[in-house]
């Protein structure tokens, strides 16, 4: 068998090389604009349902209400690969991108593949007013 010519060894070199840098970006966090600012009034306490919730995406903020008035926030942005969340429903912050699941509770992982919870977010309830703090 004859040694592989020198064109054939570089053609096969470019195209690892062209292999390994498409795959180098796979499994990073996509970039996410960056949150609203500080005190940003994002609705009213009659928006979020009781054992639900709502999206507030411009603010990448979910909002629940897990029990009657109590309320929480959480960044809306999935911890797997930042994608943003899709829904509330039936007691969970879902996430379609890959399935993840979290509790309108405490923002914790329900269902994986999520590494870590939601992180909390501050909001502050004056009369029926939700501010993002």
């Amino acid at each position: 068998m004859d040694a592989p010519s020198r064109r054939t060894l570089l053609t096969g070199a470019a195209a690892g090389l062209a292999t390994v840098a498409g795959c180098a970006k796979y499994g990073e966090p996509k970039a996410t604009p960056p949150p609203a600012p500080a005190d940003t009034v994002l609705g009213t306490t009659e928006d979020i349902p009781v054992g639900g919730g709502k999206i507030f995406a411009p603010q990448q903020v979910v909002v629940t209400q897990p029990v009657q008035g109590t309320f929480k926030a959480f960044s809306s942005i999935c911890t797997h690969q930042s994608c943003p969340v899709a829904s509330v429903a039936s007691g969970t912050i879902n996430c379609d991108c890959h399935g993840s699941k979290y509790s309108i509770k405490d923002g914790s992982v329900v269902n994986g593949p999520a590494p870590r919870p939601l992180p909390p977010k501050q909001i502050k309830i004056s009369g029926d007013a939700i501010t993002l703090t």
